[in-house]
């Protein structure tokens, strides 16, 4: 039996199995693509099959393509990983910590030790938070009438931290704020970045901020999974037009669009001739940049959007520049020291620089970490690699 016909079968059990609409999923090696499936439909109010140039809303993916923005200015020495990013984003020069709510609810906040860096920011240790992860940060967000994510430079400044930049890991806006140090220092916003610098030169063409009316017709919607398990489409308003870009989760795209970038990162920063960046730069990308911290079990603070998450339970997990790292053997055959993260409505990527393989899934459904969407992500996985044995 084929590569092929064996991860078909193994995803079409699965994909029956756990109620999902439809998916979208390719897996790679750095010079070749060695699988590309699809099933079921775009919507299931409107059922059109699902396609290979699906239209996806990435979400968080977003942040590894942002990621990789940042250090390509710093490469060219208009970024510094280590330097108080201030210096690029005035806005960050004097962010405050939270310490608790007084007897009124009001916000008890102290001037943070020590300046932010971009380092931080790429490490998730800078601080902030995102209110979908964290109570305290959804309670403040209501006292000072902030949005969700920063919608300005008054919002950025006033984004607090839950604790000392440096000190440990929390997932938060810290890639959003990378995107407008993007802009800052290479002077275009950061849909055109993402266009000259990654998107265009890897021929990534249908991943964009701002979907055009025939994305948008390939466009996959999202579903909502019932207490029943059942799925109901839900409205949604992606790939608008944006007057303040960020750089954690606004992205468009297909599955065959991230599969060029996971071979960019197979192939240590190029691929087919294209290179994007330099290998040493890749190399640090891969290594653990967060010390002695640890990845927790992420406890969700609004149920609708996402459940708890923990992609490897039991297994020590770290941080590089920009992506998840499982420090052993995972169960499904992915390597230590791979990379990974996924998004809000259940996409998700790996890649395995000591096994030369990459895979992604996309799939639409609320909230993130779908169990029925997470099953789909094991066996497309565990499949890939018993094809690869």
């Amino acid at each position: 039996m084929t590569i092929q016909a064996r991860i078909d079968r193994a995803l079409q059990d699965a994909a029956a199995a756990k109620n999902v609409p439809g998916f979208v999923a390719l897996a790679t090696r750095a010079g070749e693509t060695i699988y590309q499936g699809v099933s079921g439909v775009r919507d299931l109010a409107q059922p059109t099959p699902m396609t290979l140039d699906t239209v996806f809303f990435i979400a968080s993916m977003t942040k590894a393509l942002t990621s990789v923005a940042a250090l390509q200015l710093v490469e060219q020495g208009k970024l510094s990983l280590d330097a108080p990013i201030h210096e690029t984003l005035p806005a960050l020069k004097a962010p405050k910590v939270l310490e608790g709510f007084d007897a009124s609810g009001a916000p008890k906040l102290r001037p943070a030790r020590g300046d932010i860096t971009l380092r931080h920011l790429l490490t998730h240790t800078a601080g902030y938070g995102y209110g979908m992860w964290n109570s305290e940060i959804r309670r403040v967000q209501a006292y000072f009438g902030l949005s969700g994510l920063p919608a300005n430079w008054e919002e950025v400044e006033r984004a607090v931290l839950l604790f000392d930049p440096g000190t440990r890991w929390n997932y938060g806006i810290n890639t959003d704020l990378i995107g407008k140090a993007v802009e800052a220092a290479s002077g275009q916003t950061l849909d055109a970045y993402m266009r000259d610098h990654i998107c265009g030169p890897l021929g990534m063409h249908d991943t964009v901020f701002v979907l055009s009316p025939a994305q948008r017709a390939r466009l996959a919607s999202r579903h909502a999974r019932q207490a029943d398990s059942s799925l109901l489409p839900v409205e949604q308003s992606v790939g608008q037009e944006l007057s303040f870009f960020l750089g954690g989760g606004n992205l468009c795209g297909t599955g065959p669009d991230y599969l060029r970038f996971l071979r960019m990162m197979l192939g240590g920063g190029s691929v087919d001739g294209v290179r994007i960046l330099r290998p040493e730069t890749v190399a640090e990308m891969q290594r653990n940049q967060i010390g002695a911290s640890e990845i927790p079990h992420m406890r969700t603070a609004m149920p609708q959007l996402a459940n708890d998450a923990n992609f490897f339970p039991g297994m020590v997990q770290k941080w590089g520049l920009g992506f998840l790292i499982n420090t052993e053997r995972a169960v499904t055959g992915r390597s230590p020291g791979s990379l990974s993260w996924g998004g809000m409505a259940n996409t998700y990527f790996w890649i395995d620089p000591a096994r030369d393989v990459a895979g992604v899934i996309m799939m639409q459904i609320l909230p993130f970490a779908d169990p029925g969407a997470l099953a789909m992500l094991a066996a497309f996985e565990t499949a890939v690699y018993a094809a690869l044995d």
